[in-house]
């Protein structure tokens, strides 16, 4: 059994890296910061501020109160509603989709190297399982990354949304911000992205050749012809 424990500093970093990015990943899911309205009109928009989320539209206001919040009116978005912007629904399908190849990964990545830690006698399998893990973890980063660019696109190009009437949004903001949502998915992509790469180009060591020792019977005809040559002038005397 080959020991490998210290080949996989880099993977045992891009484990906790890959962990990381996915939570982050799941923490931007739920967050409502993804885009920030500014709105001038505050007669039901209390603040002047509206969050644009992947799952609820969200502000605070004096005149309407959501059951359980003090001053937050909040709105769900439904996928099959026919308001919903073709950004909003890719988010809400890749997130989820990229949660879950992400946790494959990171999986993955935890399988493969309790086979490095604990040992196994073939070890052929290990580099396929880092290969499996890392492109697993590049997988679930592309899929966060088009929803997270698209929103973003469409915050920097000032696109708005027609929400319908009961949920109590302007037509148009006056003005619209990136949140904090995509920021963070975008660092937890990041994340993984380097995990990943970091699992891909994993490499088994190199075995060195054993050193040819010489056979006993060489060692004895080396020891037997550094002995020299016999002196006949003693053999005579003994003789005698």
């Amino acid at each position: 059994m080959t020991y490998l424990a210290h080949t996989v500093q880099a993977q045992l970093g891009a484990l906790w890296l890959g962990c990381v990015g996915w939570t982050l990943t799941a923490v931007a899911l739920g967050l409502i910061q993804w885009r920030i309205w500014q709105v001038s009109d505050r007669e039901v928009i209390s603040s002047g501020v509206a969050w644009v989320g992947l799952w609820r539209v969200c502000f605070n206001s004096h005149v309407l109160v959501t059951p359980g919040f003090r001053i937050m009116h909040c709105k769900y978005i439904s996928l099959t509603e026919a308001f919903t912007p073709p950004e909003i629904i890719t988010g809400q399908v890749l997130m989820f989709l990229s949660l879950l190849a992400g946790l494959c990964g990171n999986a993955g990545g935890v399988y493969a190297l309790r086979n490095v830690y604990f040992g196994m006698e073939k070890t052929s399998p290990i580099r396929l399982l880092f290969f499996t893990a890392g492109a697993l973890c590049l997988t679930a980063a592309g899929m966060s990354f088009i929803p997270l660019l698209w929103n973003l696109s469409s915050v920097a190009t000032n696109q708005t949304i027609k929400f319908p009437p009961e949920f109590k949004m302007p037509k148009a903001p006056d003005s619209q911000r990136v949140g904090s949502g995509i920021w963070v998915g975008l660092v937890g992509s990041v994340l993984m992205v380097v995990s990943g790469v970091i699992y891909c180009r994993y490499r088994l060591p190199v075995r060195t050749q054993p050193s040819i020792q010489p056979s006993l019977t060489v060692a004895r005809g080396a020891l037997t012809s550094s002995r020299g040559k016999d002196n006949l002038v003693f053999e005579s005397h003994e003789h005698l």
